[in-house]
């Protein structure tokens, strides 16, 4: 019985976007069905594994066939097949992982020219309507009868009963449109565009794909003899693609430019990646791998539904797409796929995840990475730049993540912004060109990279020539502090109390003030109750006349981090910075202070010297409205 069914209007729209949009170059829809037939394959054969009476093994393979007369090129496998419910949700509902989700990001990626999206939501097969009039689908699964889907890619397609040979697979009939000035279709019924396809797209599918070829041989006589000037036409059942998957080839055989052909087909990208890594590893538990790292981050790298994993092959057979074992989480940007024969072709979620040669392969390939990495960033400065400034943050939380056990592995991938100039600078170099009697790594933190420069506590160590690295992403301070140190050289926050010993005659001179000026101090520490627990004179200030230092080894910076997460508002435990403000007594500002003879009048100070030392920090003032009325107050005093 044949059932006549509308599109959704959402998938309508969708089907619009694909034929008209998203795929400009046509000819990968062959890509999309060859990949849909090997796919379909793979669901067999893992069935088979487990259920050998329902599933039974046998030869697998894809056919294409090229009717000229009827303009229709044909793409068949003996696979999974599928069910009508199965049909209807495969076919008659497109995008249906998130069709919404794909309207939205669209427009960005078509933008972009981000092919990526299609193979995120499983509507390759669309594909085939850029080139089509008309789609057909037989498909029967095992033990169920056969059907047949219709489609123009328009409005309706309809499900009917219909024959199929063979006790499972799926058969694509693709009606080719009509030739136009700018568009050769007929060019993908020929048979030499048909096998450059199958070798540029889909040589590495390792089933054989096979079409039935003809040409043309000296014809013979009874006898056996050939005949001069007369030919044959003759058939044969030819196989287009190597089948040996690329993982499989050695080495030599396999350059950069097959990895990136590889990695764009493979994971639906437009550009290539960043790095590609070919592994083959042999040992108690030996693997071949493939592993990438994309040239641009992931749309939804940043997402809570971004899903980190590799896909794995046992013995060539597909085991399981996204397996997280086999990557670190702050390597989740990696794609790629490992293949081993140690482990068998049955094996559960749950085996895979206790098992010894997971563990084993996952950080040998997590080694593999971060030598490749360190590689880069020796032999390939820029590219590594490159790569950091995508990925870098994900380093740093390694680091983090790992209490700083990981600080010894990754520490030396670490680049970080600093004074001495506007380059990129790693901890080995800093290290390295360390002052003569200088032992500590001095970082001042912040929100943005601006706001880190204008921090007056960089005035001293600039005029000395001391270097000092700028961290302005949330995760920089943690990391470091998770590390501690440096091959026995400590990190010091500038912005600490103790961040740099003083001499003795600095020394000396700090008593001397705070002994002279104690009133002032009182005063302007009872102003600011509840908002700094000390103000001080500071030997870190040249020109600015105050800033906020902090003690125990939580910064401002990270107070405010902590500050932004999720439940922080509500827990009175929360830790909190020891702030002190500091004055720089020989500026203008204190000099005027200091000749105020009124408590009341140095207590009105506090308020201005503490709201400016925020702004100067790159933090907000947090009541703006008393901030401007003191001003106000002090500049109208002043006027008169």
């Amino acid at each position: 019985m044949k059932e006549e069914k509308q599109f959704q209007t959402e998938s309508k729209q969708l089907l619009d976007l694909m034929i008209n949009s998203i795929y400009s170059n046509r000819e990968i829809f062959l890509r999309e069905l060859i990949s849909n037939a090997s796919d379909a394959i793979d669901k067999y054969r893992f069935l088979s594994l487990t259920d050998s009476n329902g599933h039974p093994a046998k030869e697998h393979f894809i056919r294409l066939e090229a009717n000229k007369d009827a303009r229709t090129i044909s793409i068949t496998d003996n696979g999974i097949g599928m069910t009508k419910e199965e049909m209807e949700q495969n076919l008659g509902t497109i995008a249906k992982s998130g069709s919404k989700d794909f309207a939205a990001k669209f427009k960005e990626a078509k933008e972009a020219q981000d092919l990526s999206i299609i193979g995120q939501f499983g509507v390759g097969f669309y594909s085939a309507f850029m080139v089509a009039d008309k789609v057909e689908v037989y498909s029967k699964s095992v033990g169920c009868p056969a059907y047949k889907f219709v489609s123009d890619g328009k409005e309706t397609y309809s499900i009917e009963d219909t024959e199929f040979e063979g006790e499972s697979g799926t058969k694509v009939v693709v009606y080719l449109k009509k030739d136009t000035e700018d568009i050769n279709y007929s060019s993908f019924l020929e048979t030499w565009k048909i096998e450059e396809l199958v070798r540029k797209y889909s040589d590495y599918v390792r089933y054989p794909i096979k079409m039935m070829e003809s040409h043309s041989v000296p014809a013979k006589d009874e006898n056996g003899k050939e005949i001069k000037g007369k030919t044959t036409e003759v058939s044969e059942d030819k196989t287009l693609n190597s089948m040996v998957p690329l993982w499989k080839k050695a080495n030599s055989e396999v350059d950069d430019k097959a990895l990136a052909e590889f990695y764009k087909n493979k994971f639906d990208d437009f550009e290539d990646p960043l790095v590609s890594l070919k592994l083959r590893v042999e040992g108690l538990v030996s693997y071949d791998a493939l592993l990438f790292i994309p040239s641009h981050a992931p749309y939804n790298l940043y997402s809570e539904s971004y899903e980190r994993g590799l896909n794995l092959y046992s013995k060539g057979i597909f085991i399981q797409e996204k397996c997280k074992e086999l990557i670190p989480q702050y390597l989740k940007f990696v794609q790629g796929l490992v293949d081993s024969d140690d482990f068998p072709l049955n094996i559960s979620r749950e085996m895979l995840q206790n098992s010894p040669a997971m563990s084993k392969i996952a950080t040998s390939v997590e080694k593999k990475l971060i030598e490749k990495l360190k590689s880069m960033s020796k032999n390939e400065p820029e590219k590594y730049e490159k790569f950091f400034s995508l990925y870098g943050d994900y380093i740093k939380y390694g680091i983090y993540s790992s209490y700083g056990m990981k600080g010894e592995e990754l520490k030396d991938l670490l680049l970080f912004h600093h004074t001495a100039d506007d380059k990129l600078i790693s901890l080995k170099a800093y290290v390295d060109a360390l002052k003569e009697g200088q032992k500590d790594i001095f970082y001042a933190s912040g929100k943005s990279l601006a706001e880190v420069k204008l921090l007056p506590q960089l005035e001293k160590y600039k005029k000395e020539g001391k270097d000092v690295l700028l961290l302005d992403r949330e995760i920089d301070e943690f990391c470091l502090m998770a590390m501690n140190e440096y091959d026995k050289h400590p990190y010091k926050n500038i912005s600490s109390v103790s961040a740099e010993e003083i001499s003795k005659e600095e020394k000396d001179k700090l008593d001397s003030l705070t002994a002279s000026h104690k009133r002032i101090l009182d005063d302007l520490k009872e102003s600011l109750n509840g908002k700094v627990d000390e103000v001080s004179f500071s030997t870190k200030l040249v020109d600015s006349p105050v800033c906020i230092t902090t003690k125990n080894g939580l910064s401002l910076n990270m107070e405010k981090v902590l500050e932004a997460q999720p439940g922080a508002e509500n827990n009175p435990n929360a830790p909190k910075a020891t702030k002190v403000l500091e004055i720089n007594a020989d500026s203008p500002l204190f000099g005027a202070i200091a000749k105020l003879e009124s408590d009341d009048e140095i207590k009105k100070y506090g308020s201005l010297l503490y709201n400016e030392a925020l702004l100067l920090e790159g933090f907000d003032i947090e009541d703006k409205k008393e901030f401007v009325a003191s001003l106000n107050e002090l500049l109208l005093k002043s006027a008169k």
